[in-house]
């Protein structure tokens, strides 16, 4: 056996927690992503999807698809910077642009390859990229691909960003970049101040939507839309595997802006395009969401609903104040344990543990699709309850400093 097999062999970790019952993790999914799903032949309550809007079903979105394949096959064979530019690909560029109120905007393969590619081109060395704490973790890979500086500062505090802006050398390139809704936590990032702060100290502003779009703003365009600040916000960054349901993204800005990423980002320019018929249902689910208004209102609603639920139920859901609903479990284990009989009671929701998060801020994480009933809702909350007091996560104390599995 050779060094690296060797060393890759005494990993065990995913091992154990399936001995004990508790793996959580590539759980198999039989059907599609709606607000049923099938799992081991049983119907099971999805509230774990990032399909925030409910379209990954539509049959729209499944005959643009569909359509998208008759007409340009199945793949691109190629990256957009040599043959793998299609007319689609411009089309949505031009829709998305329009959406999220920017001059241009460019597609790429998946969401993550747009943070890679576009935060590591635009800045340098002896420039600085300054990052919330809790960012998405494709935020965090692009901030190591680039030569820049990378300073981070605690989650929304503003006072710490400020502070992180005034280690800046003030002639260099500056960019902030937050996620617009976190996507664990479910709350907004503080534009408005941020926004403030980038003028003080000559600063840009990326903001990625991944969570966002869909959500908040105008028509679901998005956390400049709904703080009135797009004029504000240098770059908007955007997936489609969310609300959009398929499977891609994009960063929008001004022409000149586009123009250089387009020509110096390697995760564009050295990754095949993304598919006819991802970029086919892209343009399908937006028109859906411009042309369905109440998808959005329904979802804000129900979710308003589902929170007020799990607070009168004893729930500690943070500061969230979107469909996502962190559900603060504070106990590895009992995280661990929730999830597994969730699911057996027909429940699907998604358990962050740590080293994601710190122990004592573990949560089960239960996301709304604006497809879902209040009866839906109703039985989860009642099913979650349940076992949370069997489980002693409701109605008393608990041991953090007990013995851990992880």
């Amino acid at each position: 056996m050779g060094i690296l097999q060797t060393k890759l062999s005494h990993y065990h970790l995913p091992q154990k927690l399936i001995s004990a019952g508790l793996y959580p993790y590539f759980r198999v999914i039989e059907s599609d992503q709606d607000t049923e799903v099938m799992i081991n032949g049983k119907k099971v309550l999805m509230f774990g999807s990032n399909s925030y809007l409910g379209l990954t079903c539509h049959p729209k979105v499944k005959e643009a698809a569909k359509n998208a394949i008759d007409k340009y096959g199945t793949g691109c064979a190629g990256s957009r910077f040599l043959n793998g530019n299609l007319d689609i690909h411009i089309k949505l560029e031009e829709k998305l642009a329009r959406l999220v109120h920017k001059e241009a905007a460019l597609c790429y393969s998946t969401g993550f390859q747009v943070n890679q590619g576009v935060i590591s081109c635009v800045t340098g060395r002896n420039d600085y990229v300054i990052l919330d704490e809790l960012d998405h973790a494709s935020i965090i890979d692009g901030s190591r691909l680039t030569f820049a500086k990378t300073l981070k500062f605690a989650h929304n505090d503003m006072k710490d960003l400020e502070r992180k802006l005034k280690l800046c050398e003030p002639d260099k390139i500056k960019l902030i970049v937050v996620d617009g809704i976190f996507s664990m936590e479910g709350d907004i990032a503080k534009l408005p101040e941020i926004v403030s702060l980038s003028e003080k100290y000559r600063a840009s502003i990326m903001v990625d939507d991944a969570h966002a779009l869909g959500v908040i703003g105008k028509n679901g365009s998005g956390t400049a839309s709904h703080f009135g600040l797009t004029e504000k916000v240098d770059l908007i960054m955007g997936t489609f595997s969310k609300s959009l349901a398929s499977i891609g993204g994009f960063i929008a800005a001004d022409k000149t802006v586009i123009n250089y990423i387009k020509h110096n980002s390697r995760s564009l320019m050295f990754s095949a395009s993304m598919t006819p018929s991802s970029a086919a249902s892209v343009l399908a689910a937006i028109e859906i969401m411009e042309n369905e208004p109440e998808r959005i209102s329904h979802l804000m609603n129900i979710t308003q609903y589902a929170r007020t639920r799990f607070n009168e139920m004893g729930f500690d859901t943070g500061k969230s104040q979107s469909p996502i609903i962190p559900l603060f479990i504070r106990d590895d284990i009992k995280a661990l344990q929730m999830a597994q009989q969730l699911l057996e009671e027909g429940v699907f929701i998604n358990p962050v543990v740590s080293p994601a998060v710190p122990k004592e801020d573990c949560i089960i994480r239960f996301s709304l699709m604006a497809t879902h009933s209040y009866e839906q809702v109703d039985r989860a909350i009642e099913k979650i309850t349940s076992v949370a007091k069997q489980l002693e996560v409701l109605g008393c104390e608990v041991a953090l400093n007990k013995e851990y599995l992880l």
